[in-house]
């Protein structure tokens, strides 16, 4: 089973990094049934049946497989996801990034939002919506699933950036052992060791890493600690059960913003009033899961429950003292069956995710120090989810999609802090989103799709304070979303390319209205993201110097347009904090031996705004990297070395956003300068 996912997932790593698209199958990879144990497992699909999966999707969609991450330096969620189009990964330090898809959580300054991020298909989002990429190991996941928009309803997401799940290995696709150790500048060091096997009807996987950096910028230094593992049980060829364990630790020192000026003349500085605080986000976290898989012939029957506990220290404008408990459970059931002459595949599924936050606040006294007590409540969230979808195919090349999913929810907040509790409060939200879709088949490795869906997004409780009126009257941000596009690979070519229009009402903007303190949520009235997504890939320059060896031209292109729609104070303006045109681009040599090397280029052409009011702009940039490496399949090891911003340019990767900003305003994250980073892996 090795050597089958190995070559599967080569072949598909030929258009990696950049055109993550995936040949499209017209046939499914069959399963054997037998009275044997089973090669592969129930619960985690492998990448070839993902593979067929997601295609199978009238959407955008990519499939991210290991080789395309791991093969160089995998230090962030941007080294996975930044050569996907339209999602955008901008980095704020360390490790810490604002990631977004079609403008999800674009104002967002701290935390993310606007996407369903899901781990073996098991949410690790907050119970109200936020999440934190510290979880997040670029070294732990066999394969990657990025869904956009709505067509993420097979895991019930309803978020206007979709969802995305990363997927670990099992212990019947897992090599004995695997271990890396990688190191690069500003005192970056990591080590990551993984095992797995199966006995008879058991199974198991288990990964742990350590890493350490000194960071590029001054107060910008932390570790983490990271471990994953899953243990499965078949108790037959249609059954089984698998039990998940996530432990996570981070400590990290907090820069700061600061002002555009300050960004690009002295990027390794930090905001004084960050160092004098002693600024810093410290999580511990620990995750319970299972997920049972049961086979009745056309049905598959999948159904879970998950725990997470999570303990946020968090000094910064004041001492955040955050204990997080997060449960709930899913059922989900995929029916795969001819009715007469046709085909059809119904997906349906109950989602429950409930969570208690219980936060104090406290004053922050220099150095780091916790003082008095100034703010305690207790935030409980509920939610609840039914969806489904339908493909109907009305040729064997060609399925008509509807699908629909309702979602309640609450957000109740109680003051445990004011005597007369008057900031507590209670909203609940009701939404209903359909989807139509249409996917064709045109060929055996060619796909056409559109679809038109809605999709609906709660507030989460730092937008819900129900400490005046309007904080407490937020709508939920709803929009209605167009799309269409094609993907394909015919050999030595591949694409995928989406065009898509969101009409939005009540987006959530998050806008920093003093320094050092948290934003104000609000709700815009109508706005518009609408864009494109294009990736492409393209063998050249076949057997050049040795037979068998090849030049791959990958690239990919995201066009933003995200604009006010006669905003009563912003008229037609941009949105902030996003820039309209980015572009990725490499051409790499490799190999039979397994050599590989070849310059890429990241390019952002005209700059961003980084308020609504467009009088404070973000300025473009180009950057030049490069990368080398050799690996030996045979003996099991491989290394590389990979240099990053190699002309020192000074940039801004990334801004939170305002009403109306000015020069003095500090908003901005300076890029990262010049740095290099070298690792070595094994496997047997």
């Amino acid at each position: 089973m090795k050597q089958l996912l190995a070559a599967s997932a080569a072949a598909m790593a030929i258009a990696s990094p950049a055109a993550q698209t995936v040949e499209a199958e017209t046939t499914l990879p069959t399963v054997t049934v037998s009275a044997e144990r089973p090669a592969r497992s129930l619960t985690v699909p492998d990448t070839e049946q993902a593979t067929y999966d997601i295609q199978r999707t009238p959407g955008a969609v990519t499939l991210i497989p290991e080789t395309s991450f791991k093969e160089g330096s995998a230090r962030t969620v941007r080294d996975i996801l930044g050569w996907v189009p339209g999602v955008v990964t901008q980095s704020r330090w360390g490790p810490d990034a604002r990631l977004s898809i079609r403008g999800s959580g674009l104002s967002r300054n701290y935390g993310n939002r606007g996407i369903n991020m899901l781990m073996d298909g098991i949410p690790i989002n907050t119970a109200d919506g936020l999440f934190d990429l510290f979880e997040i190991d670029p070294t732990a996941y066999r394969y990657v699933e990025v869904f956009k928009g709505a067509n993420a309803l097979r895991y019930g997401a309803n978020a206007l950036g979709g969802a995305i799940n990363f997927v670990t290995p099992t212990g019947r696709d897992a090599f004995r052992f695997e271990g890396r150790v990688d190191v690069g500048s500003f005192g970056h060091r990591k080590g990551q060791a993984s095992t797995g096997a199966a006995h008879g009807p058991w199974d198991y996987f288990v990964t742990g890493s350590a890493e350490r950096f000194d960071g590029y910028r001054e107060h910008s230094d932390g570790r983490q600690q990271r471990l994953s593992g899953n243990v499965g049980y078949a108790f037959s060829p249609t059954a089984e059960t698998r039990f998940y364990l996530n432990a996570n630790s981070w400590r990290s020192r907090l820069p700061g913003e600061v002002t555009k000026e300050a960004a690009l003349r002295l990027p390794r500085v930090a905001d004084p009033e960050f160092v004098r605080l002693d600024q810093q986000r410290n999580i511990d976290s620990l995750r319970l899961a299972n997920k049972t898989t049961l086979l009745f012939g056309p049905t598959t029957l999948e159904f879970g429950l998950f725990a997470v506990r999570r303990h946020v220290m968090h000094p910064i404008y004041q001492w955040l003292d955050y204990r997080v408990r997060d449960h709930g459970g899913f059922v989900r059931a995929v029916d795969d069956r001819m009715l007469g002459a046709y085909r059809n595949r119904v997906v349906a599924g109950l989602n429950i995710h409930n969570g208690t936050i219980d936060n104090a606040q406290f004053i922050n006294l220099p150095g780091g120090v916790k003082g008095d007590l100034v703010s305690s409540n207790v935030d409980k969230s509920e939610n609840i989810s039914v969806y489904v979808e339908n493909s109907f195919f009305v040729r064997p090349d060609v399925a008509l999609v509807a699908g629909a999913q309702f979602q309640h929810a609450v957000r109740d907040r109680r003051d445990r802090f004011l005597a007369d509790g008057d900031q507590s409060g209670r909203r609940s939200y009701d939404d209903f989103s359909p989807k139509l879709g249409i996917v064709w088949d045109v060929g055996p490795d060619w796909q056409l799709f559109a679809n038109v869906s809605r999709s609906a997004e709660v507030p989460t409780f730092d937008a819900n304070t129900f400490a005046s009126p309007a904080s407490s009257d937020l709508s939920a941000q709803t929009a209605t979303t167009y799309e269409v596009g094609t993907r394909s690979r015919r050999g030595g070519l591949a694409w995928e390319l989406s065009l898509y229009r969101a009409q939005i009402r009540n987006e959530l903007q998050c806008l920093t209205t003093a320094p050092w303190s948290p934003c104000t949520v609000v709700n815009a009235d109508r706005t518009v993201h609408q864009g494109i997504e294009a990736a492409f890939g393209f063998a050249f320059l076949d057997s050049a110097f040795d037979q068998g060896d090849r030049f791959w031209l990958s690239a990919t292109y995201t066009y933003n347009d995200f604009f006010f729609d006669g905003d009563a104070n912003y008229g037609n303006n941009r949105l902030p904090g996003v820039p309209r045109h980015q572009v990725r681009a490499e051409i790499l040599y490799r190999h039979p031996s397994g050599f590989y090397a070849g310059p890429n280029v990241e390019w952002m052409p005209k700059g961003f705004f980084a308020d609504n009011a467009n009088r404070l702009k973000v300025d473009s940039y180009s950057l030049l990297n490069f990368r080398i490496g050799l690996g030996n399949r045979l003996a099991g090891w491989s290394a590389y070395l990979e240099g990053r911003n190699l002309l020192d340019k000074r940039y801004i990767s990334s801004t939170i956003v305002a009403g109306t900003a000015t020069a003095d305003s500090a908003l901005f994250n300076p890029g990262t300068g010049r740095s290099v980073y070298a690792g070595l892996h094994y496997q047997w």
